[in-house]
């Protein structure tokens, strides 16, 4: 009996992209290309200030310089590829590249899922307990903290990653996605994929529910405390703390949550349009949402305004 064809690890894939939409490929280009080049400079002045302004040497902005840097890295490891696939006929990735980019997003996204609740448990401690804030978010606590969420993601990530590599993939090896996103990929093996759906959805309930559910108990005692607190101003100030933090949570959770929760279309004609929404709805949680964090944080904390406007003007002193 003869074995069934097995794509080659030199082949690798074909991504397909917008190829079924060509009109929306120059547009997209112009508009990722702005975006990517915007999430560059926004998360870099982020790390930038947070590394030279002294005032922002403070567990905060030390989660806030991890978020930036792990935004930066997700684009990275996604949007060069997309970017080139508008302006390629032939869009292909080999198979190590493949896996490597399914490790990278997929270790990203976990860290962040994992990152926001501690970031969460940072407001709680300081807006719940403020005069114990120094003892219980000291260096020795809130970068273990940090480097457990990188360690939790990239291990969940690997686990997920050489589950998928092991996997035989015969005939078609067209990955209907811009990227080798995971899903994608494990359509197109030829082999029992129930442990790797199984694993998959364990990780969902780990890196989704623990994390919602443990800054959603954050945030309870954290406007139960500010509703207690006398003055219009005092609230006012304590809620200022932590908005920036919980409206990044809302859109990150919110596109993941739409992402993974949407029905799906049955009748043939809605199937061409869901078809291009699961590809654009993960591009805007892997594009838009890492411009928008170093800017909600810009806009929402003094702090960081004040430190980019002192950035900017010993700049402009220099020259």
């Amino acid at each position: 009996m003869e074995k069934p064809n097995q794509t080659s690890p030199l082949v690798g894939f074909i991504l397909l992209g917008l190829s079924a939409h060509p009109k929306l490929e120059k547009t997209f280009f112009v508009l990722i290309l702005l975006m990517y080049l915007v999430i560059l400079l926004g998360n870099g002045v982020l790390i930038l200030v947070t590394i030279l302004d002294s005032r922002l040497h403070m567990p905060m902005y030390f989660f806030l310089e991890n978020l930036s840097f792990l935004d930066i890295c997700y684009t990275t490891s996604s949007v060069p590829l997309v970017l080139d696939s508008f302006l390629t006929p032939q869009k292909t990735i080999s198979f190590s590249a493949c896996a490597m980019q399914m490790f990278l997003s997929f270790s990203m996204a976990g860290t962040e899922c994992v990152l926001l609740s501690m970031m969460a448990f940072d407001r709680y401690v300081a807006i719940c307990n403020p005069l114990r804030y120094s003892v219980v978010m000291s260096k020795a606590v809130y970068v273990p903290m940090a480097a457990g969420s990188w360690a939790i993601g990239g291990v969940a990530s690997l686990v997920h990653t050489s589950l998928v590599i092991q996997l035989p993939f015969c005939g078609a090896n067209i990955i209907n996605h811009f990227t080798c996103e995971i899903l994608a990929v494990l359509k197109l093996a030829c082999a029992d994929i129930s442990i790797s759906v199984i694993s998959m959805e364990v990780t969902n309930v780990i890196f989704l529910g623990v994390p919602v559910l443990f800054i959603s108990v954050s945030y309870v005692f954290i406007i139960a405390t500010i509703l207690r607190i006398p003055s219009a101003e005092g609230k006012k100030k304590a809620f200022s703390t932590c908005s920036a933090h919980l409206t990044v949570v809302i859109i990150f959770y919110g596109t993941l949550f739409f992402m993974y929760g949407k029905p799906k279309s049955k009748d043939s004609q809605g199937a061409d349009k869901e078809d291009l929404a699961d590809k654009l709805i993960p591009l805007f949680y892997g594009v838009v949402i890492p411009m928008l964090n170093p800017i909600i944080y810009s806009l929402r904390n003094n702090d960081v305004k004040a430190a980019v406007r002192n950035l900017v003007s010993q700049k402009c002193f220099r020259r």
